[in-house]
């Protein structure tokens, strides 16, 4: 067997596995067993000659040959989605393009880029969804989306070490701050002291993200009364009095009644950035004209 007899469903199985990053989440997602995932990737493999994935125990890493077929794989896999919509009389979609954004950027920047992208240029249609940053870095990879907002933390790292490097554009670089009700102390100050959040509850995700939501300066190990993995239900928490979070400035537009977002001083400033990534190639136009409008509206709030 060569890698030419290699089927159409074990180069989709592959294409999930390296975009999900484990053969679990791919099992569940294509709605499979992990033994048939496994068995794809295994025939897989073994038309390739080599390993295309290393096995860790935090999940799946695309091995350099792996590399190869899923960057080939999602263009054949998307020639053959088009064939199959024109045998069914689709219409060919040239203007859709396909956006992958981490929760906040949802808040303000996606919906008010989109609206205005759909005035200047009502032909591209926009298919998004929300992940994770790890999520949408492996979905790049995949080619499952042709452009991701990130989120970026100090020291500013890349996401990952694969190659060829993503291409990057800061859209914005804002300051963090803690969110607290309007019934707490802090509330009628515009800025309250590092030294000043030692001993207060706090909303968190959670998972691994145990700690998002808690001041990354703190001294000590926080109290974590409640977690949530939406940013809305932490901010609704807030409301009632259950605790406080971190915050983008970001979301200062669309706070709950009964929240505040407030300034943290005394420490390392806690900067964030908005990314804006794709791989490095061609841009088709209508990915570029979005890219345009993510650029133009992070520029006006910025």
């Amino acid at each position: 067997m060569t890698f030419t007899d290699a089927s159409l469903t074990a180069l989709r199985v592959f294409r999930e596995v390296a975009e999900r990053g484990t053969l679990t989440a791919a099992a569940t997602a294509l709605g499979y067993t992990q033994s048939a995932v496994s068995r794809q990737i295994a025939s897989l493999e073994r038309a390739a000659g080599t390993e295309l994935l290393e096995r860790r125990h935090d999940g799946v890493r695309l091995t350099p040959a792996g590399r190869v077929v899923v960057r080939r794989a999602a263009a054949a896999i998307d020639q053959v989605d088009a064939a199959a919509r024109e045998l069914a009389g689709i219409p060919e979609e040239q203007g859709t393009v396909r956006l992958g954004w981490f929760a906040t950027a949802g808040v303000w920047l996606v919906p008010r880029a989109l609206a205005a992208l759909r005035e200047t240029h009502p032909g591209i249609t926009v298919v998004s969804r929300e992940g994770s940053t790890p999520a949408l870095v492996r979905a790049l990879r995949a080619g499952t989306v042709d452009l991701a907002l990130l989120a970026s933390a100090p020291p500013f790292r890349a996401p990952d070490t694969e190659t060829p490097a993503l291409e990057f554009h800061t859209l914005a670089e804002r300051s963090l701050r803690i969110a607290v009700p309007t019934t707490h102390p802090f509330a009628h100050a515009d800025v309250v002291d590092i030294a000043d959040l030692r001993g207060q509850r706090w909303i968190a995700g959670p998972g691994g993200e145990q700690y998002m939501g808690v001041w990354p300066g703190l001294d000590e190990r926080p109290q974590i009364v409640h977690t949530a993995r939406d940013w809305l239900a932490k901010l609704h928490l807030v409301a009632a009095g259950c605790g406080i979070t971190t915050a983008p400035t970001a979301l200062t537009s669309a706070l709950p009644p009964g929240v505040r977002i407030i300034a943290v001083q005394g420490g390392p400033e806690e900067l964030r950035r908005i990314l804006l990534a794709r791989l490095p190639r061609p841009i088709p136009e209508p990915v570029a004209r979005l890219s345009v409008a993510l650029k133009a509206v992070a520029g006006e709030h910025g």
